[in-house]
């Protein structure tokens, strides 16, 4: 009996500690999915500004996707060699740096480079949340912490489109990255606070370079492909076709070398053998493309077609994001509960939440979205 009580108090210990640990997450992970929201609603505005066309300023995104494509390859393999919290802290210091940059840009060249900075910095931060959130979980309550984790990102479609209306209605454009700062700054103190240090992985873990060589690559010539389509009017043009067709070649050529080296791949792929994962990880791409394309799309279509202001253009699309909240918000909850011998979902993934492994899990998850 005393040894159950024992074993209670010690998971209820652990649960307090994770989700302080997840709170302190929350906060670094919401500068970069504010700011990406809030670039999107000022989209006309900075065609404005710098005397510029649409096709010149998706490059202010696009350049931020491209950054962040090349990055994700790598976060697995970093955690585990320079440990989570130092990497968590390294991320929110570069997206901070990068958001100063933007704030200073004299033109829209020097903006397009310093997004790539940002980007950098964003594409680490969401899988590393994931992988520390998995670690201080130990496999329990995954559906409740995932929920946790997605909470930023439901908020985001619904504050940062009226946030950035406020901010281009009454200030300049300079404060979308100016906002930035005061989270970034918050986000970093919390963590260096609040997170608890961990080792390094051991000194024989190495970075698959063949792997990143092919798979960087090819995220970012899939991206800069379809980035193409709306300069070239279609998909037809030489200029999307040839970077897409490389893109998934290389992609192709990556997933032959991954299984054959098996666990030393950067990426596992072996978890795509799970057909529950790939259900989920074909309904979360599905899931990102919809909803983040309709909130690059619709922000132009209010304000270019309709006349809409800014502010208005952000009201419009804050409906978008409470559907969102109200339905994924349950769905960390029904999972622990329709899956509760341990998770319909992770059980098929269990032997690969030992160490070396588990940083595969989040990273293709984010990859996917």
């Amino acid at each position: 009996m005393q040894k159950q009580s024992t074993a209670a108090l010690e998971q209820t210990e652990q649960q307090a500690a994770t989700k302080k640990m997840m709170w302190i997450l929350m906060v670094g992970i919401l500068a970069p999915l504010f700011d990406t929201t809030i670039t999107n609603v000022a989209i006309e505005t900075l065609v404005r500004e710098f005397n510029t066309s649409v096709s010149t300023i998706q490059w202010v995104m696009t350049s931020y996707l491209l950054a962040l494509g090349m990055v994700i390859p790598i976060t697995g393999w970093a955690v585990e060699r320079f440990g989570g919290k130092r990497m968590w802290l390294f991320s929110l210091a570069v997206f901070l740096l990068g958001s100063v940059l933007c704030s200073l840009a004299w033109n829209v060249e020097s903006l397009i480079f310093f997004r790539t900075i940002q980007g950098i910095g964003g594409g680490l931060l969401m899988p590393i949340m994931q992988t520390i959130g998995v670690r201080a979980s130990g496999g329990q309550s995954m559906g409740k912490m995932m929920g946790m984790a997605a909470l930023p990102a439901l908020l985001g479609p619904i504050l940062g489109p009226v946030l950035g209306g406020l901010i281009i209605n009454h200030l300049n454009w300079r404060w979308i990255f100016f906002v930035n700062i005061p989270l970034c700054i918050l986000a970093i103190i919390m963590a260096w606070k609040g997170l608890p240090d961990q080792e390094r992985g051991t000194s024989t873990l190495r970075l698959d370079l063949l792997g990143l060589m092919l798979l960087s690559p090819a995220i970012v010539l899939i991206i800069y492909g379809l980035g193409e389509v709306s300069s070239n009017h279609g998909f037809g043009h030489a200029a999307v076709l040839v970077p897409v067709i490389a893109g998934i070649v290389l992609l192709a050529v990556f997933v032959v070398y991954a299984f054959r080296k098996g666990n030393e791949a950067l990426l596992d792929v072996k978890l795509f053998r799970v057909r529950s994962f790939t259900v989920s990880a074909i309904l979360l791409f599905l899931s990102g493309l919809t909803t983040y394309g309709a909130m690059l799309l619709l922000p132009l279509y209010f304000q270019q077609v309709r006349g809409e202001s800014v502010l208005v253009s952000g009201l419009l699309l804050v409906p978008q994001g409470i559907g969102m909240l109200l339905t994924r918000s349950l769905a960390g909850k029904l999972t622990d509960q329709i899956g509760s011998r341990p998770s319909f979902l992770l059980e098929p993934c269990l032997p690969y939440l030992e160490h070396g492994h588990l940083h595969s899990l989040a990273r293709i998850r984010v990859i996917t979205i």
